[in-house]
């Protein structure tokens, strides 16, 4: 992991102790790359429940409630799914927030409409989800490695932004 990555995790971290929330990872194409990021900060137990890593559509509706319709619709590469992929993992696994990401890393599996490199990432909680698309394909390796930065700085973004928002509520 980059310094980088080290940086911002510690940032999660430090975010999520105060607030005293917790945290978990629902992963199709970054097969674990996400919690290996979030827990490589010590302490991290204090936060992180656990991961799901769902690279199967089976594993998407069973365990995380993905909608079968849903993904037979627009399949498992979509922003709906990685919406639906974080409220599943707050449910499942009983959070505050999660990380998810969906999409196709290479070097196979992408299609016309969907090529390789698209990645859909989200984070939130069960009731407010922000996601980002990542659409470059630099090679299976180099695709994961943007999609995890891009997914704990998104997932960072958003508890500072919450944060923000807090602060201008009780300012009011």
């Amino acid at each position: 992991m980059d310094f980088e990555s080290k940086i911002i995790s510690r940032e999660i971290s430090e975010l999520l102790w105060e607030k005293e929330k917790t945290l978990a990872t629902a992963e199709s194409c970054t097969g674990g790359r996400i919690a290996e990021a979030v827990i490589a900060v010590p302490g991290a137990s204090k936060y992180f429940k656990g991961g799901i890593i769902c690279y199967v559509n089976e594993v998407k509706e069973r365990l995380l409630g993905v909608s079968h319709d849903l993904l037979e619709e627009k399949t498992a590469v979509c922003e709906e799914v990685a919406v639906e992929m974080v409220k599943g993992a707050c449910a499942t696994l009983d959070t505050d927030y999660a990380i998810a990401a969906t999409g196709f890393a290479g070097p196979g599996g992408g299609t016309k409409e969907i090529p390789v490199g698209t990645i859909w990432l989200a984070c939130g909680t069960k009731d407010k989800v922000t996601t980002r698309k990542v659409e470059e394909d630099h090679g299976r390796d180099i695709n994961l490695a943007i999609a995890t930065n891009v997914a704990i700085q998104l997932f960072r973004d958003f508890l500072k932004q919450e944060d923000a928002e807090e602060a201008e509520t009780s300012a009011e």
